[in-house]
């Protein structure tokens, strides 16, 4: 599977972001591939239709949407080219916990690293004009750059990552004023970079050096779920993203997983879907979304 990496030369710019318009990017979202990013993606449609099918989700697509796509998520765009009008906001994860100077800002964005809600949101056309000019404010900073542009484009982002925030916290009830819990975003960072080979809790409070109860509590607190209940999630999808993208035999992503045999992975994922690995994929292979 292709992995798109961003580089600065060939977009351009001096940072590692960039704000890419439909008509630099189109023919690329109208590619019938399936390929993953180094970094994260904000696609913004003020017009569109079609699919994007993101691990194993199906999100639709249409007019005054938005789709948050994480580092080495799997994508498949099925876009209607007809009257497709589109922005991307690109960026490394590294690059915007360096600019904030902050190590989690990245996973304080409640959008990215979701296992819970959609990776998804529909917004009114007002709202998509306001996201829009903001774009277009930091593509000219990118493109015609000046001694004071690092603070422009570091404010522009900043307010328009935040807005975005409290747009997607708010529709789904998430506790925004509680961002400050550390704990809990380690967490999740640490269960990002170590999930193939962690997938006890006892592994993850010996790295963040704190105790199942207190990690449980800012867990719980944050997210209003069980640390448990999150590194299960995110193990779920795991197994997921091998059984569509990859030839592996369950035994096989068994291994690649750490699971002692087979059945214990097949045992784990019926507990959590409430279907066999093999209804799974005849699910979705027929159209439907499990």
């Amino acid at each position: 599977m292709r992995t798109q990496k961003f580089h600065k030369t060939e977009c351009g710019v001096d940072f590692l972001i960039n704000v890419l318009p439909s008509d630099e990017v189109k023919e690329g979202y109208l590619k019938k591939e399936t390929y993953n990013t180094d970094y994260l993606e904000i696609a913004f449609f003020r017009k569109g239709s079609g699919q994007l099918i993101l691990n194993h989700d199906k999100i639709a697509i249409s007019d005054n949407s938005i789709v948050f796509i994480s580092p080495f998520q799997k994508r498949e765009w099925n876009l209607d080219p007809e009257g497709l009008d589109f922005t991307v906001l690109v960026f490394q994860e590294d690059f915007l916990n360096d600019f904030f100077s902050d190590k989690l800002f990245a996973y304080r964005l409640l959008y990215f690293y979701q296992l819970e809600y959609p990776l998804s949101m529909q917004i009114d056309a007002e709202l998509i004009e306001r996201y829009y000019a903001l774009l277009a404010e930091i593509k000219s900073e990118l493109v015609r750059t000046r001694f004071d542009s690092v603070h422009i484009i570091r404010s522009l982002i900043y307010y328009l990552l935040q807005k975005l925030n409290r747009e997607y916290t708010e529709r789904h009830h998430l506790a925004l004023e509680k961002n400050q819990n550390n704990e809990a975003f380690q967490f999740k960072k640490l269960i990002e970079i170590h999930i193939r080979q962690k997938q006890r809790i006892n592994d993850y409070t010996e790295l963040l050096k704190v105790n199942r109860i207190a990690l449980n509590k800012a867990v719980k607190e944050q997210f209003n779920v069980t640390a448990s209940h999150l590194l299960k999630q995110r193990l779920l999808v795991e197994i997921k993203d091998y059984l569509i993208h990859s030839k592996l035999t369950v035994g096989e992503i068994a291994f690649q997983l750490n699971f002692s045999e087979p059945n214990h992975l097949m045992r784990f994922f019926k507990n959590q879907t409430g279907i066999t690995t093999t209804d799974f994929l005849n699910e979705y292979q027929n159209g439907s979304n499990p």
